[in-house]
């Protein structure tokens, strides 16, 4: 069982790593397409990478100690079979069925071919209802077919190159019946699939629910947090590849990025209609009360408010750091101040995240108050 659950392990680790990167780019991804987050949806998407993680993982893993494999194989192995249904020869050649006598067959499932096969069977058949899901009807089922196939070649490939070249020898044999039963088993998938989506909302269902939102001029209060997460993204993005590579002061690095702020927040708006590069990317635009494009005062206490929290913790980040000694007549004071600033970051947060969670219940009846302090409407475009 050790040779299942170490790469299903391995794949559990692979997706909580990818996923975590993943989740702004599937977020933006979701607001563009559907308007909303879909729990749906997304369940449908990380299980589908998990699934496509754990499969490739199942197919390579576990990996030789040594590149050299060539050292521990003798010159006249064989790394392929091309022979189609040898899993049936080997399945009743090594067992001792007698035909004549039906409770002998029974002891098929005692053979490791047979379970060799069902496994390579049903290690593409939830690609197949993944399939069923997309691709919705049943007439393209020879799609189906032949992208199980195309799959599964690419898993046999992989491993008769021996994972193109890492390996100076393959470590598993290119099988043609491991191809034929991940295909069948993506077709099955693909022609059961309804039986198991029927338990689920339907695609259908998704873009009915988009359409609805769509006749809407309300903008999602999770897609203008993420507008503004994205901003403060390529704010600093653009720190770590330009200065960043040659400095890791503090003090330029919150120069730097208070800088950023007013580019990103108060002049690039202005310049732009009303769009920051966030917004652009969810599809949606700030305006001012009578739905014009805000003025620069209204900007600019925006963008204040959006930098007071980030300014506050990079100054306490900072404050933090100063070290006086305990003999100093200031250190007293240092004391205090930081007990002061600590307090004071601890209620602005606990105020931001109480305030954030009622305009999101809200669903974008009220705004935020970055928006509602200076008088400007998020709108979609």
């Amino acid at each position: 069982m050790s040779a299942y659950i170490i790469p299903i392990q391995t794949a559990f680790i692979a997706f909580i790593l990818l996923g975590f990167f993943l989740v702004i780019p599937w977020l933006i991804y979701s607001y563009r397409k559907y308007g909303y987050v879909s729990p749906w949806a997304s369940v449908v998407a990380y299980s589908l990478m998990y699934y496509m993680l754990s499969a490739l993982f199942l197919v390579l893993l576990p990996l030789p100690a040594t590149r050299d494999t060539c050292a521990y194989q003798s010159p006249d192995t064989v790394y392929y079979s091309l022979v189609p249904f040898t899993f049936v020869k080997d399945t009743f050649d090594s067992s001792s069925i007698v035909w004549s006598n039906p409770a002998t067959y029974i002891q098929v499932f005692n053979q490791p071919a047979f379970w060799q096969a069902a496994f390579n069977f049903l290690l593409l058949l939830p690609f197949g209802v993944y399939l069923r899901y997309f691709l919705q009807e049943k007439r393209y089922w020879k799609r189906a077919f032949g992208l199980g196939f195309a799959l599964s070649l690419f898993y046999e490939v992989t491993q008769v190159t021996g994972i193109y070249g890492i390996y100076n020898c393959p470590y598993r044999i290119f099988d043609v019946d491991d191809l034929i039963l991940n295909s069948t088993g993506a077709l099955v998938g693909f022609l059961i699939g309804p039986v198991i989506l029927a338990l689920f909302p339907s695609k259908k269902t998704l873009l009915a629910k988009k359409e609805k939102i769509q006749q809407s001029h309300l903008v999602s209060p999770l897609s203008q947090l993420l507008a503004v997460w994205v901003d403060f993204l390529l704010i600093k993005g653009s720190w770590f590849l330009t200065v960043g590579l040659i400095t890791s002061n503090e003090m330029i690095e919150m120069v730097y990025t208070t800088v950023g702020f007013m580019a990103v927040y108060f002049a690039l708006p202005i310049l732009w209609g009303g769009k920051t590069v966030g917004s652009n990317v969810l599809r949606f635009k700030l305006t001012g009360l009578g739905g014009g494009v805000p003025s620069w005062q209204s900007l600019l206490k925006r963008s204040f408010a959006l930098y007071l929290p980030w300014g506050v913790s990079t100054s306490l980040s900072i404050f933090n750091r100063m070290e006086l000694d305990m003999n100093s007549p200031f250190y007293p004071i240092h004391v205090w101040v930081t007990v002061a600033i600590f307090a004071f970051f601890g209620i602005m947060v606990a105020a931001l995240c109480i305030h954030a969670l009622i305009v999101i219940m809200k669903k974008g009846e009220r705004t935020f108050y970055f928006d509602y302090a200076a008088d400007i409407i998020p709108r979609k475009k």
